[in-house]
């Protein structure tokens, strides 16, 4: 949960720094500058392993990889995985769901936080994901070794995912975790 958690806030905040461009006719042929989104790949439309006949936005595949290998990454960190026992409770049984939602919600929380303009993301603020009082399967409250540990296994998701720590792209996506550290931490 707590990882989830993080990984949405990463979303926020990248959306409080976007820019949206304006409606009106500019004189200006300067195209508009790329987004974080765009370096992930952006909206080149690819197939999608996960989805035998579908296709994805380049960049939300790299994304929702990226996600899914943070998301196991965590699950075996024992600093931060007792912060989701119900999510590892379900998948140790069998059901994937709660895994599909998160991995979904994360996926939309960083796309949109990243600049993607075809997705919404409508989960929690990053405050009400990581307080167990307004999110039951939040499993405790977050300091700062946990949110240590969470970046740490965000890098090593995106290098599993084949995104290199010296990535720029992953630097920026860093740079916008750290600065939710004090809408996670809450200790």
């Amino acid at each position: 949960m707590k990882a989830v958690k993080f990984l949405s806030l990463l979303t926020l905040t990248a959306v409080a720094g976007l820019t949206v461009p304006s409606c009106s006719k500019s004189k200006s042929s300067t195209p508009p500058k790329p987004t974080l989104y765009d370096s992930l790949g952006g909206t080149v439309m690819v197939s999608d392993p996960a989805h035998s006949g579908t296709m994805i936005e380049k960049g939300r595949l790299l994304i929702r990889n990226i996600v899914d290998s943070t998301i196991f990454v965590i699950a075996g960190d024992t600093a931060i995985n007792g912060h989701f026992t119900t999510l590892l409770s379900e998948v140790g049984s069998g059901n994937f769901s709660g895994f599909q939602t998160l991995s979904k919600n994360l996926t939309d929380f960083v796309a949109v936080g990243t600049g993607a303009k075809d997705y919404t993301y409508t989960g929690k603020s990053m405050v009400a994901a990581h307080d167990p009082a307004q999110n039951p399967r939040m499993n405790g409250k977050a300091d700062n070794s946990d949110f240590n540990a969470f970046e740490t296994d965000l890098v090593t998701g995106a290098g599993k995912a084949g995104v290199p720590s010296n990535n720029p792209a992953l630097m920026s996506v860093a740079k916008i975790v750290e600065s939710l550290r004090s809408q996670v931490v809450q200790q």
